[in-house]
């Protein structure tokens, strides 16, 4: 057992300085959790490498709970994987872990290599779940559900529940290549891709990433920790970015940069929050990840007139927000976001091309010009 630098409880051997985030969703409180209750979750992996390693969080939970039995896989097709592929994971060795309320669990490395641009399947059963438990709601990816220990099944006969959410696991790291980075998301409902395909990874990190799996650069790895409803100062739809950047974002593996795109939601919300605010709050995040040694990209808030919050006030404060997002020199890069989405005969709102239909959220085309957007240099400005 060990504190990571984030200050919260970690356990589980400590991460290895190759290892780097694949894959992360970003922690909230969820629903209670159910005792006997097997978890089969869907992700999508960046970059690939050997050693594989799961993190399950009890973050928010108000009581212990036990894992006794976790497997990870290749995906085939719905909840079945690939014959040969499911191998289990162990925690110091046990095959279970027991987390305490606020924790985390990392487990042993796995041997092997796992791909890049792959779905990985995390099969996870708590005996004795009980209480609030931790995941992420939103994930535009259906994952399964049983009643019963049935992890170490390749088939997927017994995984016939859905869900459109992942539980308890909120990352995964392997250990690519020397060198090799990755780069953390941090943002609200646009990163995390709703108005996007579900299913078939086209939020704008998911593009990016498959961008940087082509580019002659370093960073390879893209962790997604946007939240539906999230804001810079206030917690609300999950914890505010101040609030969950160590959690969240500083303490996966590798990170070598932060993309900060947010704000949208505290400048709709109409609580009188004001340009200077939401500046003082980009500063300490970027004064934070400079004293983590990691870089920050900012970028811009991207249009919404057309959405039902949107007023002329909160025009205002956007365009000297993203005035000071394009100017200041807080960040080491910027992307313009605004820039790329917004219609140049009505520069207050989406091109109606990328416009997911409610004039705020991006459909896919609009998710893939945005990462097509990001200087992939701006990226790797920290240098191996």
């Amino acid at each position: 057992m060990h504190a990571s630098e984030a200050g919260f409880q970690t356990l589980g051997a400590p991460v290895d300085n190759r290892d780097v985030v694949t894959w992360a969703s970003s922690a909230d409180r969820m629903g209670d959790g159910a005792a006997d209750r097997g978890y089969r979750l869907v992700v999508h992996t960046s970059v690939g490498g050997s050693g594989l390693r799961i993190r399950l969080s009890n973050a928010f939970g108000d009581r212990p709970v036990t894992f006794d039995s976790a497997y990870a896989g290749v995906r085939s097709a719905g909840a079945e994987l690939v014959r040969g592929s499911n191998r289990r994971l162990t925690f110091d060795g046990a095959p279970s872990v027991t987390v305490p309320a606020g924790a985390v669990a990392l487990s042993d490395p796995l041997p092997g290599r796992v791909p890049a641009a792959t779905d990985l399947v995390v099969s996870i059963h708590s005996p004795d779940a009980a209480g609030p438990a931790t995941g992420h709601w939103m994930a535009m990816q259906t994952s399964y559900t049983t009643s019963g220990d049935h992890t170490a099944e390749e088939s997927a006969a017994n995984w016939t529940e859905t869900t459109g959410s992942w539980t308890y696991l909120d990352s995964v790291s392997v250990r690519p290549p020397a060198g090799t980075g990755a780069v953390v998301a941090l943002g609200d409902s646009i990163t995390d891709g709703w108005q996007s395909t579900t299913d078939l990874d086209r939020r704008w990190p998911d593009y990016l990433a498959r961008r940087l799996a082509k580019a002659d650069t370093a960073v390879k790895g893209v962790a997604n920790e946007g939240i539906s409803g999230n804001k810079v100062l206030a917690d609300g739809a999950g914890q505010s970015a101040l609030n969950r950047l160590d959690r969240d974002v500083l303490s996966q593996p590798g990170v070598r940069t932060v993309f900060l795109f947010e704000g949208v939601n505290d400048i709709k919300a109409h609580t009188g929050v004001t340009a200077q605010d939401m500046i003082a709050g980009y500063r300490e995040i970027a004064r934070r990840v400079h004293a983590a040694g990691k870089c920050v990209v900012g970028a811009t808030v991207a249009p919404f007139k057309g959405w039902s919050e949107w007023d002329p006030a909160a025009e205002a404060v956007r365009q000297e927000v993203n005035a000071y997002l394009r100017d200041s020199g807080d960040f080491d890069a910027v992307t313009d976001f605004d820039h790329i989405l917004r219609n140049p005969y009505d520069p207050e709102r989406i091109l109606p091309f990328f416009d997911g239909g409610d004039h705020l959220h991006p459909n896919d085309k609009g998710m893939q010009a945005m990462a097509d957007a990001v200087d992939l240099k701006g990226l790797d400005c920290a240098g191996p």
